[in-house]
């Protein structure tokens, strides 16, 4: 299997969906860190990059959603455990390549699971709202790309996605 174990962690025996017991789990420092992007029309990212986007401050608030969201991740993703984050960051960045904004989030604590979820969680509640923000201006906006690019801590270990710039 690629990435990862072959067998899934939240399928009890009987093929049931539970919620992982972490109780005997050692508190370790853990790093998560996920991208995404929004392609978009260069006329539409020029609105953002001018600040006049119909709704205001795109990328300030893409940002702040994305914080909130990752403090919200066990609201949205049924097993997942409430998580005390020590910290999360969105960073949002230009890229003519796309044309679009990269969004990228890392999110950190230490404890007893990881926070891959929290950081992916970000990523795309941070990448929906850039579309919410300038749909007005370019409803073929296209989000994409969101993945782990990298992770440390727990008892798996650390990860780095094969293609992670």
């Amino acid at each position: 299997m690629s990435g990862g174990k072959a067998n899934l962690t939240h399928i009890d025996a009987s093929g049931e969906a539970h919620m992982v017991d972490v109780s005997d789990k050692a508190e370790t420092l853990r790093i998560a860190t996920a991208e995404g992007y929004v392609k978009m029309a260069p006329e539409t990212l020029a609105l953002i990059r001018q600040g006049n986007a119909k709704k205001g401050d795109v990328i300030g608030t893409a940002r702040l959603a994305g914080i909130m969201a990752a403090k919200r991740t066990a609201d949205l993703i049924p097993l997942c455990h409430p998580l005390m984050l020590t910290k999360v960051t969105v960073a949002i960045e230009e890229d003519a390549a796309l044309p679009g904004l990269r969004v990228t989030a890392t999110a950190k604590l230490t404890g007893k699971t990881g926070v891959e979820m929290e950081a992916l969680t970000a990523v795309s509640v941070a990448c929906l709202t850039i579309y919410d923000m300038a749909k007005a201006a370019d409803k073929t906006m296209e989000i994409g790309g969101v993945r782990l690019l990298e992770k440390s801590g727990g008892k798996s270990g650390n990860f780095r996605h094969p293609e992670a710039r």
